[in-house]
C-alpha cells in the first residue's frame, strides 16, 4: 500500500452517505471530521502491519527451552505443532502471586473462542512462570478449555523473551520456523518508557478487544477501573 494510489480521506469520507435521527448538523459535521481520522488510522494500522511483515530476520533461536504442560515437557520447536508461526503470550502468574493478573486473565478470556479460528493460521500458546499444577487449576477456575499452557520452570525463556530480571511483566512473542530454523520475529517493546503522559503502559494497536470496545464509548477506558477476576 502505498499513498500515491490511495484517494485522500477527505475525498472517500465525502461519499459517506451514513446518517442517525435527530442529528444535529454540527455533530455531522464533527463526526465527518472524525471519519477522515478514522479512515486515517486505518491505513496506518495497516503501514505498520506492512513494516512489521517487512522485518528482516530475526534472532535465531539457540538454546533449549524446556515447557512443562498439561500432559508432558516440550521444546519451543514442539509449541510449533504443524505451523511455522508460533505466538507465545506470558502471563503474569509467578511463584509470588497468590491469583493470577486479573489484567491478563481478561486478555486471555477474550480468545476461549477464537483460538480454533487462530489456530488455522498459527499456534498460540500461554505461559507463566507457577508450577504447572498452579496454572492448570486457575485454567479451570476460568473455564478455559481450549488454552494451551506452559510452564517456564527454570525461567530461562522469560529472561531472554520476557523481562531479564524475571519479573512478573507480560510479554508477547512471534517466532517463525523455516527449515528447522527458529528465529524470533517480533515481540512487544511498547511499555512503562514509552507511555504518553495520562496514559497506562499499552502497545498499538491494542490486542485486547476490552479496551478497542471502551474506546468507542463517551466514557472511554477511564482511570479507575480495570478488570477483576470476579465481580
Amino acid at each position: 500500500m502505498t499513498s500515491s494510489v490511495l484517494k485522500p480521506a477527505a475525498e472517500l469520507a465525502s461519499t459517506n452517505t451514513r446518517r442517525f435521527p435527530n442529528e444535529s448538523a454540527e455533530y455531522r459535521r464533527a463526526r465527518q471530521a472524525l471519519l477522515v481520522e478514522e479512515i486515517e488510522l486505518r491505513r496506518h494500522i495497516e503501514r505498520v502491519a506492512e513494516l512489521r511483515r517487512a522485518l528482516p530476520p530475526g534472532g535465531e533461536v539457540t538454546k533449549a527451552y524446556e515447557f512443562i504442560g498439561e500432559a508432558a515437557t516440550a521444546s519451543l520447536a514442539d509449541l510449533f505443532g504443524s505451523k511455522s508461526t508460533l505466538i507465545i503470550y506470558s502471563y503474569m502468574f509467578g511463584p509470588q502471586r497468590e491469583k493470577p493478573c486479573p489484567m491478563c486473565t481478561s486478555f486471555m478470556s477474550t480468545w476461549e473462542q477464537k483460538l480454533p479460528d487462530i489456530e488455522q493460521r498459527v499456534s498460540l500458546v500461554f505461559t507463566a512462570r507457577s508450577p504447572i499444577a498452579r496454572l492448570i487449576e486457575a485454567k479451570k477456575a476460568r473455564g478455559w478449555t481450549r488454552h494451551k499452557i506452559y510452564s517456564d520452570p527454570s525461567g530461562d525463556y522469560t529472561r531472554d523473551y520476557v523481562n531479564k530480571d524475571d519479573s512478573d511483566l507480560p510479554g508477547y512473542n512471534v517466532f517463525t520456523r523455516h527449515d528447522g530454523t527458529i528465529r524470533h520475529f517480533w515481540g512487544g517493546e511498547m511499555g512503562g518508557g514509552t507511555m504518553d503522559p495520562g496514559q497506562d503502559p499499552r502497545g498499538a494497536p491494542d490486542m485486547d478487544p476490552l479496551w478497542t470496545l471502551l474506546d468507542t464509548t463517551r466514557e472511554g477506558r477511564g482511570a479507575d477501573w480495570y478488570p477483576k477476576l470476579s465481580y
